[in-house]
């Protein structure tokens, strides 16, 4: 039901755009996160946006970098990363939340397929 798409090898410094699209049910109403997971290494928030777009939060690590956005009209939740550096390089899943308003994977019901970035030094 959600379908992340966008990933690719991209040189340090420079920018990709993930798209999240939703397909089977309306995701407009829900919290929308952006996650990541590198090999050997647990699953991690990158960010998350509200239903109405108006509230967004961000991981340390990415804050000034990646900006999380969402088209409700197209049922798609975008994460915008530029500045890209080699300690991005993961697979990035999307998830949607019905309730749980944080940064924990446990709190997200559903989940995309997942999309690599890698980034070269």
């Amino acid at each position: 039901q959600l379908q992340a798409s966008g990933g690719g090898l991209v040189q340090a410094g420079g920018s990709l755009r993930l798209s999240c699209a939703a397909s089977g049910r309306t995701f407009s109403s829900y919290f929308m996160g952006w996650f990541r997971q590198a090999p050997g290494k647990e699953r991690e928030f990158v960010a998350s946006i509200n239903w109405s777009g108006g509230s967004t939060y961000y991981a340390d690590s990415v804050k000034g970098r990646f900006t999380v956005s969402k088209n409700n009209a197209k049922n798609t939740v975008y994460l915008q990363m530029n500045g890209l550096k080699p300690e991005d390089t993961a697979v990035y899943y999307c998830a949607a939340s019905e309730f749980f308003r944080g940064s924990s994977s446990h709190g997200y019901k559903y989940w995309g397929q997942g999309t690599q970035v890698t980034v070269s030094s």
